[in-house]
């Protein structure tokens, strides 16, 4: 019987020791929610923050419970745009970088 890991697993522990990935899944992220496609987008948020800082420090760093982060980021999450920016600034903070959009034109 062949071995098999859940791929939400696989993208964590991938997260976790490369920072190259965490940061690319981050810009992913951002990308996709600035060109209207915020649930890939959400979903991907909540990987990363299970790779890197976990929902109870989010829920610290951005004082909102670890319960309704965890719903913003969801499938059917509807997150603020404010709450949506506190937890880019504590991913931005924690990957140490900066995102900065550009616009190009469509092909």
């Amino acid at each position: 019987m062949a071995l098999t890991r859940e791929f939400k697993q696989t993208v964590a522990d991938r997260a976790k020791r490369d920072p190259a990935f965490a940061r690319a899944l981050l810009d992913e992220a951002a990308t996709l929610f600035l060109n209207g496609e915020p649930e890939p987008a959400r979903l991907i948020l909540r990987d990363l923050v299970n790779a890197t800082v976990g929902f109870e420090a989010l829920a610290l760093e951005t004082a909102k419970p670890s319960k309704s982060l965890h719903r913003m980021l969801s499938s059917q999450g509807n997150p603020s745009m404010d709450n949506l920016a506190a937890i880019f600034q504590v991913l931005r903070e924690k990957l140490g970088v900066e995102i900065r959009a550009r616009v190009v034109k469509a092909a």
